[in-house]
Order: structure tokens, then sequence, then C-alpha cells
């Protein structure tokens, strides 16, 4: 090891000790290189710690036991995160996910046959305001770090019955992943890079409300991840009530910003429409979508509405949702319906509020 390294490894008790499960590949060759280890230590690091769940350097065995000392000098593991699961009738998982500082986020495991799919958080609770989620009411606490939010998939993986194994994984829990960026886009190069977790990024799929300059950068730099856009309404008065961030980034310019995304010739963007009863379910609100959307590749979702404490919406009726679905596949739009999961233990699409915080 050269002396510039030794003389790191005594100052670095001085300094708090970065955590392994943030760095990148480069970032980590940059170390063993440095320490005069040779460069492929860096990807033997990364297996251990992506590929074979080590929780310690001890456990590291074919690393001599001086590097592993000087990894200890610079770098902690942090410690895979508690969480406390609800089961619901239909199989859906609720995670309270327990944070180091006694911060609280939740995660839901939702099996549907072969596909189980991870619902991940981005934020201790959100900034968004928006009136049909609940966890809005927690306003935000603070943003996710990239461990946290891979941290999740830890504890998801934990409670998975034995043959089930994580498929999908979509970042609609709390939180607006875009407004946390920078840790989101570290997050997602450990997921989806062979030196991560080798995760697919086709089989990942990132939620906003409408920022749009994050947007085109998500895809500039992530063009593979799938992305999805909350719409919610057809007018600007309509989502400047339902979504405050359309105030900044009004329809037009949203839509006009995912016209101009770079979208994959067999892809499409997504968009997710929340149904509330007498708010923006009528056929008038279905034919202004279609004008809206009109040659976009997009396909819309539509989700029931779920209810939670003190929430000013009903959820539409089943008919009021297939029509207006009929209206959208007779503009040639592809439109689903998305069924509500979870929602008898509060784990369903705009129902995550962390436990610890109610009351």
């Amino acid at each position: 090891m050269s002396d510039q390294a030794h003389c790191a490894a005594a100052t670095a008790a001085e300094a708090p000790l970065r955590d392994l499960r943030e760095l990148m590949l480069e970032e980590l060759e940059q170390f063993v290189a440095a320490a005069d280890e040779r460069a492929f230590r860096a990807r033997q690091v990364m297996r251990w710690l992506w590929r074979r769940g080590a929780n310690s350097f001890d456990a590291m065995s074919d690393l001599s036991a001086e590097f592993r000392a000087h990894l200890k000098n610079h770098f902690k593991i942090s410690p895979a995160p508690g969480a406390a699961a609800a089961r619901s009738s239909d199989g859906t998982r609720k995670l309270l996910v327990a944070l180091g500082d006694g911060e609280a986020i939740e995660s839901v495991i939702i099996p549907a046959g072969a596909r189980v799919t991870l619902c991940l958080s981005s934020q201790a609770g959100c900034a968004m305001a928006c009136e049909f989620c609940a966890t809005a009411l927690m306003g935000l606490h603070r943003n996710l770090t990239a461990a946290e939010i891979t941290g999740q998939i830890a504890a998801a993986r934990r409670e998975l019955t034995p043959g089930e194994e994580l498929t999908n994984y979509v970042f609609m829990g709390m939180g607006e992943p875009l407004a946390n960026y920078p840790r989101l886009a570290r997050a997602l190069s450990i997921m989806t890079s062979a030196w991560g977790m080798g995760i697919s990024p086709r089989r990942v799929t990132v939620s906003t409300v409408g920022l749009v300059p994050a947007m085109e950068r998500l895809l500039a730099e992530f063009p593979s991840v799938n992305l999805a856009v909350s719409l919610h309404a057809t007018t600007d008065e309509l989502r400047d009530r339902l979504a405050p961030i359309n105030k900044r980034h009004p329809l037009k310019s949203l839509i006009d910003a995912c016209r101009g995304l770079p979208i994959k010739r067999r892809d499409r963007v997504t968009f997710e429409y929340v149904m509330l009863a007498g708010v923006n379910d009528s056929p008038a609100d279905a034919r202004r979508l279609v004008r809206m959307l009109g040659g976009l590749k997009a396909k819309v979702n539509l989700i029931f509405f779920n209810p939670f404490r003190d929430a000013p919406f009903a959820p539409s009726t089943r008919g009021a949702v297939e029509g207006f679905q009929a209206i959208l596949q007779q503009g040639n739009l592809t439109a689903t319906i998305r069924e509500s999961r979870g929602q008898d233990i509060a784990a369903a699409c705009g129902q995550l509020y962390a436990q610890r915080h109610s009351g």
C-alpha cells in the first residue's frame, strides 16, 4: 500500500466514514488505484456488496486482510434497514421501513401471478401537495439517500415467500422522485449496472408529477428506464388544484415536453390518471384527454381513487371509469384500468403515509 494511502488511513478516523453503499464503481476504482491495489479489486468489492449481500468487510474473504482494514478505515457498510410488514387479503404487503435517524418510509410489494412489483419511495414525505395523495399530508421531511432507496429492495427481499422474486420496480411510493434527482440517479445506477444489482432498466419505472427539466435529464441519462407522468386533469384550472406543480409547469409545456422526449420506437410515455367522482371523470374530460394526447406515443393508466382520512374526494364508479376508458380507446389511445391493491392496509396508490407520523 502506498505512503499516500497510509497517510490517508491515519486521518480517516477524523472524518465521517462514507457509506460504501453510496459509491459508484468509478469512485471505488479511484480509491483502489490510490491504495496501489489491482484494478479488479473494485469490482470484487461491488460483487460482494450487491450480488452476495455482504454486510461487513470481514465477509469479503477473497480480499487481503490489509486491504479489508484499509476499507474499514475509510468506509462503513450501512446495515440493512429494519421493516415491519402488514399483509393485505390480496397478498399485497406494505413495509414500514425504519431509517437511521428515526424517520420512516413505506414500500409496497405487489404480487400478480409471476410478476412481483416493488413500489419504492424516494423521499420521507413529499412537498408536491397533490390533493389526492395521503403522503402530501406529511409534507416533506427529507430526501432519501441512494443507500436508503436501494435498502428498500433488501428489506423487500427479506419479506418474499419461497419461490417469489421481485420482477419490477416502480418509483411510485412516497415522494417525488425527480425532486431528489442526484440521489435517485445514483440509486438507479446501482440498481441497473452490471457491477451493481444488475436489474434490467426495462423493469424500472419512475413516476413524476411533471418536473419537466428533470424528466428530460432522466431519459437522457437512463434511456431504457420507463417514465410515468401523473396527469389527473385536462385543464390547467383543475390541475392547479390537484397538482400545484402545474403552476410552474402547466399542461401545454408538460405535454410539449413529453412530445420531445427521446422515447424509443416501441416505447410509450405512460400517463397516470386518478379517477375522482364528479371532478375529472366526465365524458368531456375524456374527449379533452384524447385531443391533448393526440399524436403522442402514449398509454393512459386509469387509477381508482383510494380514499384516506379527510380526503376531499370519492372514487369514480366502475361504470364511469369504463366509460372513460372506452372514449380513450375510440380515440386510438391505449388505456388500461389499474385495479386497486392493498386498500385494506392503506397500501394502495395514493394511500402511503408512514404510520409513525400518523395520529
